[in-house]
């Protein structure tokens, strides 16, 4: 991304700094994240009063506790996809012994008729652990489990789009080229109570675009706070957590191996969500939050085959961006709900009508890096994917779209002349 979206508008897995209208405070506690006078390895999650701003010492002395002297038992938070395919659910267990491996963990149920995933009448939906994290909120031994759902005969249900995509990423094809991404999450942090940008004054708008692009100070950079303690946190999980920036608006995850890629972009978001919880403000994933003159957030994803790769590897990226022209309407189906807001040919997008390519172009639907023209060899960007993308879904179509699929002789010679492409 190059031209700077607002104040706090967005981030890659982070934003930064304090509303500059201070938000209403609610009644009972609040939870925030706090800075602590000596250095610590991680964040601290302090409960305040409204009426003081100490700390509730006996609270506190409870959510640090160290269990591992007293007992081998660890927690297990099993996350899941909601029923909308965006929103994420969990619930704890306790399990006996630390693990190492997914395939360690009992499988569990939940009811499905709570999240919009069965019906009332059988409502039970089983989850089946498939990536584990370590857990930076309770740390020690306890872990996160990303899962993905089945019926109780084993059937994936339709918000599973993991399942699917396993398939793939096992296709000995795929196997052989070592697919690589890097996912540019993007996200949008919100005032609580008003549905307004964090930093923005309620009702009203910042300065235009321009200099909040990885920008610093208290009038150009907000939520920094939860964007630092995002990316420590994941660290900490063992997420591949490439880096972070404010953007005109993304943290970006990667470079990840096949299907990791999908669980450790769940996994962030997951950290995300409760980061934002106990910071008070609100997370969205939505592709165009703010209508007008401001960028919109999306997953912009980046790609690579091993012979992409290699020498020689120009060429079979263009092959790919080829076969990417011709399945432009189904990877755009697949891209995201909302997206047709924010793909309008502005702000750093292509238009969702039009498939295009270039070098160094932002405006583009796939861009290719001037290291990767010069060197002959490199990956592909695919910035048409919004920020509410699944990952899985994006992923596996990647693949299949690159690696599996092979058009028709006459179709691949038209779409070569459109796209001024020799391959």
């Amino acid at each position: 991304m190059a031209q700077a979206v607002v104040p706090a508008m967005q981030c890659q897995v982070g934003v930064r700094g304090r509303s500059a209208v201070p938000a209403r405070q609610p009644a009972g506690r609040v939870w925030g994240v706090r800075r602590t006078a000596r250095a610590t390895s991680g964040f601290k999650v302090l409960a305040l009063g409204p009426e003081t701003t100490g700390v509730i010492q006996r609270m506190q002395q409870l959510l640090d506790m160290d269990t591992t002297p007293f007992t081998d038992k660890i927690i297990a938070e099993y996350i899941w996809v909601g029923g909308s395919g965006i929103d994420l659910r969990s619930k704890s267990r306790t399990i006996s012994k630390p693990v190492e491996d997914p395939s360690e963990l009992p499988k569990w149920n939940y009811d499905g008729s709570s999240t919009g995933q069965a019906p009332g009448e059988d409502s039970e939906v089983i989850l089946y652990p498939q990536a584990i994290f370590k857990d930076p909120f309770r740390g020690g031994n306890n872990i996160l489990v990303i899962c993905d759902t089945y019926t109780p005969q084993g059937e994936p249900i339709p918000t599973n789009k993991r399942h699917m995509a396993a398939q793939i990423f096992s296709d000995p094809k795929v196997t052989a080229q070592v697919p690589w991404f890097g996912i540019e999450q993007e996200y949008t942090l919100m005032q609580r109570d008003v549905n307004w940008p964090l930093g923005w004054p309620v009702g009203g708008y910042p300065g235009p675009q321009g200099p909040y692009y990885c920008a610093v100070g208290s009038d150009k950079s907000f939520g920094r706070d939860i964007s630092d303690a995002h990316y420590k946190a994941c660290l900490y999980a063992g997420i591949e957590i490439s880096g972070t920036n404010g953007e005109v608006m993304p943290g970006q995850v990667g470079p990840s191996v096949g299907i990791d890629a999908g669980d450790h972009i769940w996994a962030s978001r997951y950290i995300l969500e409760r980061i934002t919880e106990q910071a008070g403000v609100v997370l969205t994933l939505d592709p165009k939050p703010i209508q007008g003159d401001w960028n919109g957030a999306g997953c912009h994803t980046n790609y690579s085959t091993l012979s992409m790769r290699e020498d020689g590897g120009f060429d079979v990226i263009k092959k790919a961006i080829l076969n990417l022209s011709l399945r432009h309407d189904l990877h755009i189906a697949a891209y995201g709900e909302g997206n047709e807001r924010r793909l309008t040919g502005l702000h750093e997008t292509a238009s969702i009508s039009d498939f295009s390519w270039g070098v160094a172009n932002r405006g583009c639907s796939i861009r290719v890096g001037r290291e990767t023209e010069a060197k002959g060899k490199g990956y592909l960007e695919d910035r048409r994917p919004a920020s509410n993308m699944d990952p899985y879904t994006v992923t596996a179509l990647l693949a299949e779209t690159t690696i599996l699929w092979e058009p028709t002789l006459e179709a691949e010679a038209l779409a070569a002349k459109k796209l001024a492409l020799k391959v």
